[in-house]
Order: structure tokens, then sequence, then C-alpha cells
């Protein structure tokens, strides 16, 4: 097993299975340190600015934005009436490229990302191929009838039936459809992200 992909040194560096697939846990199992880094280094701490910077990072890995989508997502989220670490979430969880992962029809937020800019998904009956597409309540995300028996949704579709999706999307496996029922809430977060570490880099700035 390669432990210096660029996508697992995103994992060790981070310390957490960023991209969802079972190998980056089992390089984290081998590996639980960042890349390059020997005895020597292991033990320093990097600085509170360091730790923010870590952690804007991983959020931007994990979801898969860019630095100038992310910055956005932060600006709109700080402009609301809500609190702006649990709106940022939000918005993020938002995502069509996210909301289709965890309905579980995809393993991995990179697969959903695909599935979503080929167009793999409607919104309401209309084909969106922008995985940053940003869901509301009342939506209705359904694969395009084209694209149902394609040979890749076999496995993702027999492993959703351990699967448990969040309470915000009222999912049916069999159809590969779903509904949004409500916002993301706190439970619904992706809990290996600090988000207060996030709002404390952008507000230092």
């Amino acid at each position: 097993m390669k432990f210096t992909g660029p996508k697992a040194k995103r994992c060790r560096r981070h310390g957490v299975n960023i991209f969802g697939s079972d190998k980056y846990d089992k390089i984290l199992q081998r590996k639980p340190y960042g890349p390059g880094k020997g005895p020597r280094t292991r033990g320093k701490r990097p600085s509170e600015y360091g730790k923010q910077l870590l952690e804007k990072q991983k959020a931007r890995d994990m979801f898969g934005v860019s630095e100038r989508q992310f910055h956005r997502l932060y600006k709109t989220a700080a402009s609301s009436q809500e609190q702006t670490g649990d709106e940022l979430l939000k918005l993020l969880e938002r995502r069509l490229d996210n909301a289709i992962y965890r309905a579980g029809f995809a393993l991995t937020r990179f697969q959903s990302r695909q599935f979503s800019s080929h167009g793999l998904f409607t919104v309401n009956g209309v084909r969106v191929t922008s995985p940053s597409f940003r869901l509301k309540e009342g939506d209705v995300v359904e694969i395009r009838p084209k694209s149902k028996n394609s040979s890749v949704f076999s496995p993702i579709v027999e492993a959703h039936e351990k699967y448990m999706p969040p309470s915000w999307l009222k999912v049916d496996a069999g159809n590969l459809k779903f509904e949004v029922t409500g916002l993301p809430g706190a439970d619904d977060f992706e809990q290996a992200i600090d988000v207060r570490q996030v709002i404390e880099y952008y507000s230092r700035r």
C-alpha cells in the first residue's frame, strides 16, 4: 500500500480520513503522523495560527472546495443572523455533491463530486452539473433515468442497506432519490472539523 500519494499525504497531514475510502483509514493506522516527519520533528507543536490554517485546509480538502469558494461561503455565513460557524457548516452540508454523499448514493465525497459534475442527478426534475449547487428545503434529488442502471451504483445500493442517512434527508434508496426535508443541525455536521478554529483563522485576516 502506498503512503506517499497526494491524497494519502493530506490525510496524514490532517490526521483524519478526509476522503472516506477505507484505504486511508489503513494508512493512518500504519503512519499516524504527518508526511516528512521524523522522530525529531513529531513532538513540535504548531502555533495557534498554524492550527487554524490547518483546520481551514482540512475543511477545504474534505468538502473539495477551492479557497475562493470557501472564503465566499465564510462571508455568506458571517453576514447571516445565525452563528457563523454553524451557518458555514450548514452551507457546506447543503452542497449537492455533499448531499448525494450524505444520502448514501456515493462511497466518497470525491465520487459524489464526479456524479454531480457529470450531471447524473436532477434537482426537481432539472439536470444539474454544478457540485456546489445549494439545496434548499423541499428540493428533490433523483438519479437521471438513463444513469439508473449504471453498474457503478450496484455496490452503492448494496452498501446502503446498512447506512443511516441524516435526519434532514428523506431517502428512497431503491430509486436513488431523496428529498431535503429540513436543514442540517448540529448532530449532522462533520464532526472531524473544529469550525471554531476556521472562524478564528478568517477573523484574523
